[in-house]
């Protein structure tokens, strides 16, 4: 009886052991991920995306992320190096002017220069304080 409760328990941790990603890194890649926060505004969250919140998706094979501003498609170059993060310049992107919250957000991206990702959130870190926050929409 002991034996088999060991057993059935030495599997449940494994499988939970696989199903989580091991590092931030890894959990970067694979979820598109879509704002929930930005610090600093002075407009309310959903008063600056009131129709489509910005989103970012890593490919680690190429460095960089793409995603949209909310209103325009963009994609920038990205450097990793254990828990922080550097974006380079968008590159070109749709000119499209939607109310202007679009800028806040890619100006934002500049001044990141850590990340962490936690219960599922990946928070945008300037030092150490959380400047934006997203949630998973893919796995």
């Amino acid at each position: 009886m002991k034996t088999s409760i060991i057993l059935v328990f030495s599997a449940v941790l494994l499988v939970e052991s696989c199903g989580e990603p091991k590092t931030s890194e890894e959990a970067l890649y694979g979820p598109t991920w879509e704002l929930e926060y930005i610090s600093g505004s002075r407009i309310a969250f959903e008063g600056l995306f009131p129709k489509k919140k910005p989103q970012i998706t890593f490919d680690k094979e190429s460095g960089k992320v793409m995603g949209t501003d909310s209103c325009n498609g963009y994609s920038a170059d990205y450097e990793l190096a254990e828990n922080t993060i550097v974006f380079g310049d968008p590159g070109p992107t749709t000119m499209m002017f939607c109310g202007g919250s679009e800028r806040q957000f890619l100006d934002m991206m500049k001044k990141i220069d850590g990340y962490s990702v936690e219960g599922g959130k990946l928070n945008l870190l300037v030092g150490d304080v959380p400047m934006m926050r997203f949630k998973k929409v893919n796995p």
